[in-house]
């Protein structure tokens, strides 16, 4: 795949409780996202067994899955301020690299 023209940034996914999934998107704007996806009712089977999605009136016992992409030198703050988040909850969190089309975006 050819990069040319794109801007290389981190991007962040974090699959959490739906419960704490509120905390975790003021954290991530709070740890320098300048926004982020939401995927809610997440779906999966994991460390704490298998979770369903779309379960009727009640969002909190759900999964959320969010994404965040940020530039390069704003990801070390977000990975370590999600690290702490996680530190005494159930969760999971993936980074990698990634290239964008549109960086002013992410600014």
């Amino acid at each position: 795949m050819s990069k040319d023209g794109l801007t290389a940034m981190t991007k962040l996914e974090l699959v959490i409780r739906g419960s704490d999934a509120r905390a975790a998107r003021e954290l991530m704007t709070a740890s320098g996202a300048s926004g982020y996806t939401a995927v809610s009712n997440v779906s999966g089977l994991g460390h704490h067994g298998y979770h369903e999605g779309r379960l009727l009136f009640n969002d909190e016992a759900a999964l959320d899955l969010l994404i965040a992409v940020v530039p390069e030198e704003r990801a070390e703050a977000l990975i370590a301020g999600i690290r702490d988040f996680l530190s005494d909850k159930p969760g999971v969190m993936f980074v990698s690299d990634t290239y964008v089309s549109r960086p002013e975006y992410f600014a």
